[in-house]
Parts: C-alpha cells; sequence; structure tokens
C-alpha cells in the first residue's frame, strides 16, 4: 500500500509532454483557434457548442514526444483512449499484432473504433480494422478525438469514437524546412524530413520517414519507409482545392508470445491513400465534396510453434481497397442556426489467397502444390451509402441544441437509423454542461461475414446507446482549464466467435455494459511551466482486453530560453491482458523529454521511456522493454 501511494503521489507532481513554442509564425495562429475544431460536425467550429466531447493534440505536443507514432502520444494525453504495445517500435498485423486502439471499452482491433485522415475513413478493406503502423507523426498538423459515438456523421466502425488525423500545412508565406533524426536503444533509427512551402494561394507539403528497430527481443525487428505529399490551392478568399497522397510500408517479424515462441513470422504490408477534395467557406455556408482511395498490400507468414511445428509452405496474400466520396455543405437559415446536409459513399473490400513458396507433399508423399502455386481465399466487395443531418440552434447566449440523424444502408447488412442530441449551457465563468445521447453501429465486416471459417453470412449489425453528461471550466483568462465527463454505455448485438457444434462461428451475441468517469485539466503555470493531467476510469459489466479500469496520467513541463524539459507519469490499474482466465496488470509508466536549441537553426533532444525500469505485459506473452533511451537532433531552415 505505502509503495502505491508513493507512486502515485510522484504521478501527481511528475510528468507531462512539453508545450514548447514553435519558432515558426504558427504558434499565434494556434492560439487563436485552440477551440476550433471539425471532427464533431465536419465544418470549422467552436467545441464548446458541440455537445460531444472532442480532445484535441496539437503540434507542439506531437513534437515534443519525440515519437515517430502518433499512437504512444494519443494513450497519455486523452482519457479513456489505450493504445496496446509489443516492443520499442512496430505494431504489426495478423498473429501477436499490437496497436489496438480501445476508448470507453471499444476496441479499433473489432472495427468499433473508426481513425481518420483529413475526415477520410481508414481501415483494412477486407479486416475492417485500422492500420495502426500508418498513423506517423510527421503527417500531423493535429489530432482531434471525439469520444463517444460519431455514427450519425461517419457511420459504421464509429459507434466508439473517432480519431481525426488533420495533415499538415503552412499558414504564411514562404519555405520551412524540417529534419530530424534520432537513434538508440536496440539499434532504434527515427528520420524525417518535412518541407512546406507558402506561396499565395498555393501550398504544398512534402514528407519523407525511415524508421527501424531490433526489437527488445531476438526476432523482433521492425523496418518502415512513409512518404506523404499535399498540393493546395486557394482560387479564392471562399473556395479552395487540395490534392494528397501517403504511403508506407513496413517490414516486421514477431518471436511469438514467450510461453509459445514461434519462427519465421514475417510481415510486409504497404498502404497507400490519397485523395482530392473542393471546399468552399462563405460567412453563412460552407461544405465541400472529396473523393478519397484507400488500398494495401499485404504479405504475412504466420510462422510455425519451435517446440512441434513445422515450417509453413505458404504465404498469405491479400490486396484490399477502399473507395469513397464525402459531399456535405452546412448553411445558417436564420439568426443562431447551422445546418449541415451531407452524403456518404463507401466502396471496400479486394481479395485474398496462398502463395506457395515451396513445395508441399501428402502423405502418400504425391505433390500437391509446386512452389509458385496460388490457391483462392476470397474476393468480394461491399458498399455502405448514406445521408445525414445535423441540425444546431444558439438559444441567446446560454444555450445550444443540437440533434442528427442519419439513414445508411449497407448493401449486405441492410439499413441503419442513426440519431443523436444533446444540450449544451454555456454558464457564467466561462463554464460549460453538455448533456448527450448518440446511438453508434457497425455493420460486420466481410472477415466476419465470409472469411474462414468462423463466417457467418446473417449477422446484423452491432448497435449501442451512449449517455453522457460533462462539465468544464476555463479560468485565469484560459491558463487553466478543467472539465469532467460521465458516461454510461448500453450496446446489443456484438459479434463474438462461439462453437456451434463443435465448429465455430460469428454469432450476434454479446452485449456491452460500460459506466465510466473521465477527468482533465491542463495549467499554464507563468511563462515557463505547464501543467496537464487526466484520468479515467471504466466499470465494464463485461471486462475486455486492452482497456484498463484505471488510467491516470499527469504531467509539468518547463521551458526557459533554449532550454526545454518535460517529465510524465501514467499509471495502469486492472488491464485485461485475459479474460478467459482472467489476468490483469498494473504498472507504472515515467518517461522524460529535453532539448536546448543550440541555435535558430539547430536543437539536440532526448527522451527516456520507462526510466522505473518496470517490467509488464500489454499484449499477453509480450513482455515490454525496460529502461530505454534515444537522442537526436533536429534541424530546421
Amino acid at each position: 500500500m505505502i509503495r502505491k501511494l508513493c507512486l502515485a503521489a510522484l504521478t501527481v507532481i511528475a510528468s507531462a509532454p512539453a508545450f514548447a513554442a514553435s519558432d515558426d509564425s504558427d504558434s499565434l495562429r494556434r492560439i487563436d483557434i485552440e477551440n476550433v475544431v471539425v471532427t464533431g460536425t465536419r465544418n470549422r467550429t467552436d467545441v464548446r457548442h458541440l455537445p460531444l466531447t472532442v480532445s484535441v493534440v496539437a503540434r507542439p505536443q506531437i513534437e515534443n514526444s519525440m515519437q515517430a507514432s502518433l499512437l504512444p502520444l494519443l494513450s497519455e494525453q486523452i482519457p479513456g483512449l489505450f493504445v496496446t504495445q509489443r516492443g520499442i517500435m512496430g505494431y504489426g498485423v495478423s498473429d501477436g499484432a499490437a496497436g489496438g486502439i480501445s476508448l470507453r471499452g471499444l476496441s479499433g482491433g473489432n472495427a468499433r473504433l473508426m481513425v481518420l485522415i483529413d475526415g477520410h475513413p481508414q481501415y483494412m478493406g477486407l479486416f475492417g480494422h485500422p492500420i495502426s503502423d500508418a498513423y506517423q507523426s510527421f503527417i500531423a498538423e493535429r489530432v482531434e478525438v471525439l469520444r463517444g459515438p460519431a455514427s450519425t456523421l461517419y457511420g459504421s466502425n464509429a459507434m466508439g469514437g473517432v480519431v481525426n488525423i488533420v495533415t499538415r500545412k503552412m499558414y504564411g508565406n514562404g519555405v520551412d524546412t524540417r529534419i530530424n533524426a534520432g537513434y538508440g536503444s536496440y539499434n532504434t533509427l527515427r528520420t524525417e524530413a518535412v518541407n512546406r512551402v507558402r506561396h499565395n494561394g498555393f501550398t504544398s507539403v512534402v514528407s519523407l520517414s525511415y524508421n527501424r528497430t531490433d526489437g527488445h527481443r531476438r526476432g523482433m525487428g521492425f523496418e518502415q519507409y512513409g512518404g506523404y505529399a499535399k498540393l493546395g490551392y486557394e482560387i479564392d478568399d471562399n473556395w479552395s482545392l487540395r490534392t494528397d497522397i501517403d504511403v508506407t510500408r513496413f517490414n516486421a517479424s514477431n518471436p511469438g508470445a514467450v510461453t509459445n515462441p514461434m519462427a519465421e513470422v514475417r510481415q510486409h504490408v504497404t498502404r497507400g491513400m490519397t485523395s482530392v477534395a473542393v471546399e468552399n467557406d462563405y460567412e453563412k455556408s460552407s461544405g465541400g465534396m472529396s473523393f478519397f482511395y484507400n488500398w494495401g498490400n499485404h504479405k504475412l507468414n504466420d510462422g510455425y510453434p519451435l517446440r512441434g511445428g513445422s515450417p509453413k509452405a505458404y504465404l498469405f496474400n491479400s490486396r484490399d481497397r477502399m473507395f469513397g466520396a464525402s459531399l456535405y455543405q452546412s448553411l445558417q437559415l436564420f439568426k443562431g442556426n447551422r445546418l449541415t446536409i451531407g452524403f456518404d459513399y463507401y466502396d471496400f473490400g479486394g481479395f485474398s489467397w496462398n502463395r506457395y513458396f515451396r513445395d508441399t507433399r501428402n502423405d502418400q508423399n504425391v505433390l500437391t502444390h509446386k512452389a509458385g502455386d496460388y490457391t483462392d481465399i476470397y474476393q468480394s466487395h461491399e458498399y455502405e451509402l448514406a445521408g445525414y443531418l445535423d441540425f444546431r440552434q444558439h438559444i441567446g447566449r446560454l444555450l445550444t441544441f443540437d440533434a442528427g440523424i442519419r439513414y445508411d444502408h449497407h448493401s449486405k447488412a441492410g439499413g441503419e437509423w442513426v440519431p443523436q442530441a444533446g444540450i449544451s449551457f454555456h454558464l457564467p465563468a466561462a463554464a460549460e454542461i453538455k448533456l448527450s445521447a448518440a446511438k453508434g453501429f457497425r455493420y460486420p465486416t466481410i472477415k466476419e461475414l465470409y472469411m474462414f471459417k468462423p463466417a457467418n453470412a446473417d449477422l446484423k449489425p452491432e448497435s449501442l446507446w451512449s449517455y453522457e453528461f460533462a462539465f468544464s471550466q476555463r479560468l485565469f483568462e484560459g491558463r487553466f482549464s478543467y472539465g469532467v465527463n460521465l458516461f454510461y454505455i448500453d450496446g446489443h448485438n456484438l459479434i463474438t466467435t462461439v462453437m456451434v457444434n463443435g465448429i465455430p462461428r460469428n454469432e450476434n451475441q454479446n452485449r456491452i455494459e460500460n459506466l465510466g468517469v473521465e477527468a482533465e485539466l491542463e495549467w499554464h503555470i507563468g511563462s515557463s511551466w505547464s501543467l496537464d493531467a487526466n484520468y479515467s476510469y471504466l466499470h465494464m459489466k463485461y471486462p475486455v482486453i486492452a482497456a484498463p479500469e484505471h488510467k491516470l496520467h499527469a504531467g509539468i513541463a518547463y521551458r526557459h530560453r533554449r532550454w526545454m524539459l518535460a517529465t510524465g507519469l501514467q499509471y495502469i490499474n486492472t488491464l485485461y491482458t485475459s479474460t478467459a482466465p482472467a489476468a490483469t496488470e498494473n504498472f507504472v509508466l515515467w518517461n522524460m523529454r529535453i532539448s536546448f536549441s543550440v541555435s535558430k537553426w539547430l536543437s539536440l533532444w532526448a527522451r527516456g521511456d520507462n526510466l522505473l525500469a518496470q517490467r509488464y505485459q500489454i499484449n499477453a506473452g509480450y513482455p515490454m522493454p525496460r529502461a530505454t533511451a534515444m537522442g537526436g537532433i533536429s534541424i530546421g531552415f
């Protein structure tokens, strides 16, 4: 008990990501729009006027995390959000994969949490889940996380919430180039280069990255290449065009759980996305039309157990894609009103096959497959077509009412009506009270419907209702802010795999009943010090893996002249790594970041993770590394 109290006290006085000021002109812009988000309505809106809870992680926090991936930072900064890990870098896919994102007990690994890039859904077209290694920090200007169902705006897969990655751009005329490189424990290398240009109405962003590690266990290497480019043109004060492309390639290996070591586990994955959008922004109307295309190429060898297994003779191959189009327009019909009308079309699918790289024979030594042969597994596609309406009305200065509804049609599973409603009370002393009720839903994925033995083509959509109360306040001219959320989630028809007559089969059997509390605060103490903290408590009547009961992060950052120092502690309690039988983990992680500006164009940085050298697991059978360190340089010109 004494040890836990000491750790809790240390958590309160230490930690947090840095809030270092940037040298470019973007800093002043961030202060002006810190409350403006696009994720809750699809048009720029003051978050205080939304009945939903949206958390924002800004570019300074992303830079000062000194991480190649966005997900570790989100896991620290967003109450109720947790990301599974298995090593120092790289999440992987297939057996033994990590990178599962859960929010309030709903997992993106089961396609219940949607990841967006600039409002466009990003998930594997056949399996329906996000690909966590594709979400790199160098592409993000900020990340907006909508905590709670967002299906009215974004449809299936957003039943638990939305993580929207808003990509980089240049705001003032000129050229800005940043190069960042770091090296650390287990031969880990992180590099990136970003060039931003703006000339009158033309903007461009071009980014490249390369990351690798040997991993803290033999056979856990990871290598990643990434490239991103975006072009934009502001036609006039009201109309603009943009297009972008993002490609990530990673190679990962996996030694298996320590209780069941594996050999020859190899994963070679390429993911890409591109989009084109035209947008308008008038005083009483704004909207846009966009087209996007996501694709992936996966080559996987799931290997074999070292104890009594035999090598596989084939690779699992898949190619998936997702095409989509979105159209929306927001109108001010009369004073204090905002009406948004939108339509979405998503078409997704792909095909999969096994390709043999060695000959195989049966028990009679008869040749069954030659190297180079392939066998088809599945090929198909489905589509969704939806329309939605969102109505928001300010009633005087004290009240905002918001209501929305969506009708979503799936080519196999049928249609769903998806309503939501909420009220925001704007109180004196910059306080806000929000009440909301929202439906979330998820269509079964192609894998669940058709692929492999558990498939069941008669599955129904999953659905839930979420009810939320939120209170927040900003004091001392915005230097101190805090908020508390209470929520209740009741869900039905969750898809699970059960045994039917000795055969595994996907069925709509599970329920979800979650109750939780989330709290967060931020305090800018003078010009040099800042402190932030967040806490979430999650009670699950039906526990799931990778959703901790208690999650606390607290931190403090100091910046003076050329120095920046930030340190943070994260406390995790009752994290299920298995539910049958039940197995949980408790641990405390202490991280630290430091940087020194040698000149206007050069700075040195270092980071340390798990400085308490805790022994812990997040994925069952995958012990995490103990204390690790990395250092590097940043160059800007």
